[in-house]
């Protein structure tokens, strides 16, 4: 490639990122997922827009691939394990017995309905019924959701994809003519636990590197552990273990651990989820041809509303009602199963196949992903209130962030003082932080002073503390004792444990 040939493909990749992160401002304004209005990026200059012709579907399933990986650990790295801990059952029901339930339902459906064969239908049932992480990440976490709702969808999100994936690549593979079906949920077993395993033991040693080794700028820490998440993806293949199981159970550990720079790591995680997914489905609707969508239309529709208003209710019904889940939390629930990224990504796997009607079946499932997604987003905010699944307003807990300085064994600790945080009047005297912790500097309305005992702390106060690696934990429970529950926190009975 010239140079002159660089700098044109440099202003493009640009242009089209600058685009992208512009959509995400106007999709929240119109209240609609930002996953659409990339498609339509892709579209505008693909064959059908400026002309910029793509075809590479193998291409296309490789940065799929590792895009989707970094989505799942960002969500892992993003989610609380005290959240998720008491719905892990239900979300494995759901990833498993769920996605079952709705690939039968859905493939019986569509070989009944549409003119396709058994082992399209099953293609097609197979390729929509997991959830997306990246789309429901995207949209729950705009949503005040009670605890126990979110954590079941984003759980199941994380979860559901290596069974699909280990399905379709049954179908399109050779085995699909000699299938034992023994043979393969073993194999599916196999991979998810071998997944899970090399997930964690990357996690835990990541965690000790990271707590133990003090590295000499704040930026390599956010970068180390997610190079720890995804070494869990690629230790997992080598293996023989799922990288998708690997990559969200390695992100979900280092997420709930207490390292260095936690706060900075998650905005670094968080930034290289949204240019996954820009460039992602950037990329999906560049391959995406336009002529061909008219004929799809119809068949999407049957497998949309077959999908949405039949396989996911009774799936959700069969695998929730055991663990009690309300019939209102129920349909919530069916209704916010987003399709996303997965299902396109995978529906290029028939096309790398060479299968027939391979680019039907990828037709199909990105109109599916764009019209049920145009449907169920937008609604998601009016239906999570009518059904009475949003959280109760409540006052936000201190968030910390620590330094290490090894040679000196002292810490660097930073938080603000939120809204409706009982810290508001009270004077550094009055906290009786433990150890030699000293309150250095506070910043105040964008003004920098160093406190003295009777300085009284108010709300939106920013302050910065030093204090030994050993009394660190016990400030922090105290800080957050007395910003729950006043000066006089202990005798309350207030310890300042961390939220669950």
């Amino acid at each position: 490639m010239s140079p002159a040939e660089l700098n044109v493909v440099v202003f493009g990749a640009t242009a089209v990122l600058l685009l992208g992160v512009a959509a995400v401002r106007v999709s929240t304004s119109a209240g609609l997922p930002s996953l659409l209005l990339y498609l339509a990026i892709g579209l505008a200059i693909g064959e059908a827009g400026l002309g910029l012709s793509f075809d590479q579907a193998a291409l296309t399933q490789t940065l799929g691939t590792l895009a989707l990986a970094v989505i799942l650990a960002e969500g892992g790295l993003t989610t609380r394990f005290s959240v998720i801990r008491p719905v892990i059952g239900l979300a494995g029901v759901l990833a498993t017995v769920g996605v079952a339930v709705s690939v039968t339902i859905t493939s019986a459906l569509a070989l009944l309905l549409l003119d396709v064969d058994a082992r399209t239908a099953v293609l097609l049932g197979a390729v929509v019924s997991s959830t997306d992480a990246a789309a429901v990440f995207a949209v729950m976490r705009t949503l005040p959701l009670r605890g126990r709702t979110r954590a079941i969808l984003e759980a199941e999100s994380g979860f559901n994809d290596p069974p699909v994936i280990i399905l379709v690549s049954l179908v399109v593979s050779d085995m699909w003519h000699d299938l034992d079906p023994l043979a393969a949920f073993l194999g599916f077993l196999q991979q998810m636990l071998v997944g899970v395993a090399v997930g964690l033991a990357v996690a835990y040693a990541g965690r000790w590197v990271l707590r133990n080794l003090a590295l000499p700028a704040t930026g390599l820490y956010p970068l180390a552990t997610m190079a720890f998440a995804l070494l869990g993806f690629g230790a997992a293949g080598v293996v023989g273990g799922s990288p998708f199981v690997a990559v969200y159970a390695a992100g979900l550990m280092l997420g709930n651990a207490d390292l260095p720079h936690h706060n900075a790591m998650l905005g670094f995680a968080e930034g290289l989820a949204w240019l996954s997914q820009i460039g992602l489905f950037v990329m999906l609707g560049l391959l995406a041809s336009p002529a061909r969508l008219v004929d799809a239309i119809l068949p999407a529709l049957v497998v949309g509303a077959t999908l949405t208003l039949i396989a996911r209710p009774i799936s959700v019904l069969l695998c929730a009602t055991p663990f009690g889940v309300r019939l209102r939390e129920q349909v919530f629930i069916s209704w916010a199963g987003l399709r996303g990224a997965v299902p396109i990504v995978l529906a290029t796997f028939p096309i790398i196949a060479g299968l027939p009607n391979a680019e039907r079946i990828f037709d199909v499932t990105l109109l599916l992903v764009v019209v049920f997604t145009l449907l169920q987003g937008p609604t998601l905010p009016w239906l999570s209130t009518r059904l009475g699944v949003v959280e109760p307003t409540h006052t936000r807990e201190l968030t910390f962030e620590h330094s290490p300085f090894e040679d000196l064994g002292a810490t660097m600790l930073t938080f603000d003082i939120p809204p409706g945080s009982r810290l508001n009047g009270v004077a550094l005297a009055e906290l009786r932080l433990p150890g030699d912790t000293v309150v250095a500097l506070i910043l105040r309305d964008g003004a920098l002073f160093v406190p003295r005992a009777d300085t009284t702390l108010r709300t939106r106060d920013h302050l910065l503390l030093a204090a030994t690696v050993e009394h660190r934990a016990a400030v922090e429970r105290r800080l957050r004792a007395v910003s729950r529950a006043g000066r006089l926190a202990t005798w309350l009975g207030e310890r300042g444990q961390a939220s669950t």
